[in-house]
């Protein structure tokens, strides 16, 4: 089924797009609700023969009166646009089954169902292999070994060795794409400006504590890795799809600011941080301006670093009662990630190949300067290093 919300998700078009192109898909159930026009747009697609299976429908907000605001997502029904009984007027106009009520969906399925010809396709067979159909040969597209030969990608290591840099071949081993040299100092400068935040983040103390126990190098190491999650380090992945909510609220035909206002103004309602913007420390963090100008400088720069800067403005604007959070370095990576075409489900991992070496010296520093099992204090603590 298609759901209502596009903030999270594609738009229903694409979505639809995506099911007729599905073999396997006879029928497809559309959550809708009012405000904006993504049910007419559905509709016209229908009207256009670019989807042509059955579509059962339900649209929300029957009660609402226009020029409130409905949903999480604040729409508003004003000037006869984006109301229930233009929604479902336009639906039925094209041949959808739209339900009455949410009950009815159930029974109008099925229906539909009953009356389509139904052609489930089988899942294609395994190929067999000279070991039989039960072998369990598989593929990787990664790396590639041969006798005195190794190729990363289909590139020879022994001559990318000396040629690209280390962040270079990060890019390439992950994407399976060369980056270009200003690619490779944009991921050079995103490795160093998360490589270590001193003593006190959760990762740190939680490889010391376990170095501190005995644990050898790489187990501790394991431990920091494992601390980092959703209020620590994770950060950059939420804020990558926070970005692309806004591109998809833009798509629809809404200007940049209005798509920023509309998702801070979202997000503020429900009391819950924009991801990318605050520090518990800094209030103007040094690593974000950098890393901006760096990726602007390069050319790298995108539509992800220009709705970044959107949201920030548009969340100034809503808090009037205290200053705006400034935008962190996670929010500098995520959005000069996603310019240089890394897709979200990996912005975390980043910031983790970045924290391992400084995890890596945490760790060897407590096991050769400190006593075993001591009680490690977060905040109480003094740099003994060299003074800048």
């Amino acid at each position: 089924h298609v759901g209502g919300d596009a903030i999270v998700g594609l738009p229903h078009v694409e979505v639809l797009k995506r099911f007729q192109a599905d073999s396997q898909t006879e029928a497809v159930v559309l959550f809708g609700e009012i405000g904006t026009s993504q049910e007419e747009t559905a509709a016209a697609l229908i009207e256009s023969g670019g989807f042509t299976k059955p579509l059962i429908a339900y649209v929300g907000g029957k009660a609402a009166k226009s020029g409130t605001r409905f949903s999480h997502a604040g729409a508003i029904i004003e000037g006869g646009r984006g109301t229930h009984e233009s929604k479902v007027a336009r639906l039925r106009q094209v041949g959808a089954h739209v339900a009455d009520s949410f009950g009815d969906i159930p029974r109008i399925t099925s229906e539909v169902l009953a009356t389509t010809k139904r052609t489930f396709i089988p899942a294609p067979e395994k190929p067999k292999t000279s070991k039989g159909e039960d072998d369990l040969h598989w593929t990787t597209a990664i790396t590639q070994i041969k006798p005195n030969e190794i190729r990363l990608r289909g590139q020879r290591i022994d001559e990318l060795m000396g040629q690209i840099t280390f962040s270079q071949a990060i890019y390439l081993v992950i994407t399976g794409k060369l980056p270009t040299e200003q690619v490779g100092r944009i991921l050079d400068a995103i490795f160093v400006a998360s490589i270590d935040h001193g003593a006190s983040p959760p990762s740190a103390l939680a490889a010391r504590t376990s170095a501190s126990t005995g644990a050898p190098i790489n187990a501790a190491v394991a431990v920091g890795l494992l601390s980092i999650n959703k209020h620590h380090g994770g950060a950059v992945e939420d804020c990558m799809r926070m970005i692309q909510a806004v591109l998809a609220i833009a798509q629809e035909g809404v200007s940049l600011d209005d798509a920023a206002e509309q998702l801070a103004a979202n997000y503020r309602s429900q009391k819950k941080r924009l991801p990318g913007f605050g520090h518990r420390i800094h209030t103007n963090d040094p690593r974000t301006a950098r890393l901006l100008d760096m990726a602007k400088s390069s050319g790298s720069a995108g539509h992800a670093i220009a709705v970044l800067g959107t949201l920030h403005g548009a969340m100034a604007r809503q808090m009037t009662d205290k200053p705006a959070l400034p935008i962190n370095v996670d929010g500098a990576m995520a959005a000069v990630l996603l310019d240089i075409g890394i897709p979200p489900e990996l912005g975390n991992a980043f910031f983790m190949m970045a924290r391992v070496p400084g995890l890596v010296a945490h760790v060897y520093e407590e096991m050769t300067r400190e006593r075993p099992m001591r009680h490690i204090h977060p905040t109480d603590h003094d740099y003994s290093g060299p003074e800048g």
